[in-house]
C-alpha cells in the first residue's frame, strides 16, 4: 500500500521465508523488530505476509530481547502503530549485561561452528548460509555428514565455496557421534553447535563469544530458540510446549550456588535450553568426554544427549549461561505424524537420560532427593486436562483445529519415558 510522501516506513523480513502460504486460519507471520526503531516508523510493513492475520515479533533493543508480542496483520501485510506502539512499550526495558564485551563486532576469538546433518540439504544450506553471514570475525564452520545414504550433504559444502567450511564424514550414525567428531577438529576455544533445521540471527556468534568472556568459569552457553515458522497448528503447538522457544532470563548456574527457584537443579530438564543452540568451551567439556553416544537421535535412545551434557558440566564444576540475544530460529514439524514422533523421542531421551542418571553412583544419590517433584512433573505428561494452553503473549486463542492437532501428545511422551530405560541399556551394551 502507497504511503504519504515523507512517510517513514519500516519493513520487516519474516525470520523463515518461505513461498508457502499459510495452512491455518490462525497461522502467525515471525520475524524481529527493532524497538527504537518501530517507534520511530510512522508505519510498519511485513515482507511476504499475504495471507497471514496476526504475527509473532521478537522485540529488541539494539541486540537486547526485551520479549515477544502479537498483533494484527491487516490485508496489505501491515501492522497498526496504534497497536503496535502500546504493546512495545508494555515490554519491559532492556539493559547490557556487566562485564566485557570485546570490540565493536564483539570479542575476535575463533568461534568453530559446527552442523551435524543427514539427508537435509534444502534445510542444510539455508542454515550454512545464515551462520556464513554472522557478523564475527573469526569464524570456521564443520558440516559433520552423518551416516548419510548420498553425496548431496558433501554437494551442499562444494556448492558454498567457503574456504571457513569443512566438510567431514562420520559413518557411524548418532548425533553424538557426529558432534564428537566436530568437536575433535574443533580449532576454536569456543564450539558452538546448531541444527540443520535453524537459521542464525547475525549477532548470534558475537552474543555467544560475550557470554564466555563476562565469565571465566563458564563452559557452555545457550541461547534463545524461537518458533522460525507458525504456520500450522503442529507448528504452534510444538511452540506451546518447549520452554527454550521463549526462554528471555539470562542466568548463569552453578552448582556452588543452586538457584532457589529450580527444585529439580542441576537436572533442570528444559531450564537451560537445547542442543538446537549450544555451545562449549572446548578444552573441559573434551576432557569430560564430549557428548553420550549412547544418547541423542540416531541411537536407540532418540534424545537426551544435551540435557545429559548440561548436567554433566555443572557436576564438573562449570557454569552454564543461558544468553537469550544469541538467537537462532528454529523450523518446528508442521505435520501431525512428526508431531507426534518427536514428542516419543523426547520422551524416550528423557527416560533414558534419567537411567543413565540412576545407574551411576555419583548421582543416584542426588536423583533419589529430588524423586518425588520429578514424579509429579513426570506424571503431568499424562494429564490432558490442560491441553488447550493460552498464549503468554496477548491471549492469541486456540480453535479445534489446533486441540485435534495436540490432543494426547503428553500421555504419548509419558508412554515413551517409561520404555526408555530399556532402550538406553541395549544401545550402551551395543556401543560397547
Amino acid at each position: 500500500m502507497a504511503q504519504p510522501t515523507g512517510t517513514t516506513v519500516l519493513t520487516l523480513e519474516p525470520a523463515m521465508p518461505s513461498a508457502e502460504p499459510p495452512a491455518w486460519s490462525r497461522a502467525a507471520w515471525v520475524g524481529a523488530v527493532d524497538r527504537p526503531v518501530a517507534l520511530a516508523a510512522d508505519a510498519v510493513e511485513l515482507a511476504g505476509a499475504e495471507g497471514f492475520r496476526r504475527a509473532r515479533l521478537l522485540v529488541r533493543d539494539g541486540r537486547e530481547v526485551a520479549g515477544f508480542v502479537d498483533v494484527a496483520v491487516d490485508p496489505d501485510g501491515a501492522v497498526d502503530p496504534a497497536e503496535l506502539g502500546p504493546v512495545l512499550r508494555a515490554l519491559p526495558a532492556t539493559r547490557l549485561p556487566a562485564g566485557p564485551v570485546g570490540q565493536p563486532n564483539g570479542p575476535d576469538r575463533r568461534l568453530t561452528v559446527v552442523i551435524a546433518t543427514r539427508e537435509r540439504p534444502r534445510s542444510l544450506e539455508r542454515a550454512l548460509r545464515s551462520v556464513l553471514a554472522s557478523d564475527h570475525d573469526d569464524l570456521e564452520v564443520v558440516v559433520v555428514d552423518n551416516a548419510p545414504t548420498s553425496s548431496r550433504t558433501r554437494d551442499v559444502v562444494v556448492a558454498v565455496q567457503d574456504p571457513r567450511v569443512r566438510y567431514v564424514l562420520e559413518a557411524r550414525p548418532g548425533v553424538s557421534r557426529a558432534r564428537n567428531a566436530g568437536l575433535a577438529l574443533a580449532s576454536g576455544d569456543v564450539v558452538a553447535f546448531v541444527d540443520d533445521d535453524v537459521v542464525v540471527d547475525r549477532g548470534w556468534a558475537r552474543a555467544i563469544a560475550a557470554a564466555y568472556e563476562r565469565d571465566d568459569d563458564v563452559w557452555c552457553v545457550t541461547g534463545l530458540v524461537p518458533s522460525g515458522e507458525l504456520r500450522s497448528p503442529t507448528q504452534r503447538s510444538f511452540d506451546e510446549r518447549v520452554t527454550w522457544a521463549r526462554n528471555l532470563e539470562r542466568r548463569v548456574y552453578r552448582t556452588s550456588s543452586p538457584p532457589v527457584d529450580e527444585p529439580l537443579f542441576p537436572f533442570a530438564v528444559g531450564s537451560y535450553g537445547t542442543g538446537a543452540n549450544m555451545s562449549v568451551r572446548r578444552a573441559p567439556v573434551q576432557a569430560l568426554g564430549g557428548f553420550d553416544v549412547a544418547l541423542g537421535p540416531g541411537t536407540r535412545s532418540r534424545a537426551g544427549e544435551d540435557p545429559d551434557l548440561f548436567t554433566r558440566v555443572l557436576l564438573a564444576g562449570g557454569a552454564l549461561a543461558v544468553e537469550p540475544s544469541a538467537v537462532v530460529w528454529h523450523e518446528h514439524r508442521s505435520d501431525r505424524q512428526a508431531l507426534r514422533s518427536q514428542a516419543i523421542g523426547y520422551g524416550t531421551g528423557l527416560g533414558a537420560w534419567v537411567t543413565k542418571l540412576v545407574l551411576h553412583p555419583r548421582t543416584l544419590a542426588a536423583v533419589l532427593r529430588r524423586a518425588p517433584g520429578a514424579l509429579r512433573r513426570l506424571g503431568g505428561l499424562g494429564q490432558a486436562a490442560d491441553e488447550r494452553p493460552v498464549d503468554a503473549v496477548g491471549g492469541w486463542p486456540v480453535d479445534d483445529e489446533f486441540v485435534r492437532a495436540t490432543r494426547g501428545l503428553r500421555r504419548v511422551e509419558l508412554v515413551a519415558a517409561l520404555g526408555g530405560p530399556w532402550r538406553y541399556i541395549v544401545e550402551r551394551i551395543a556401543g560397547r
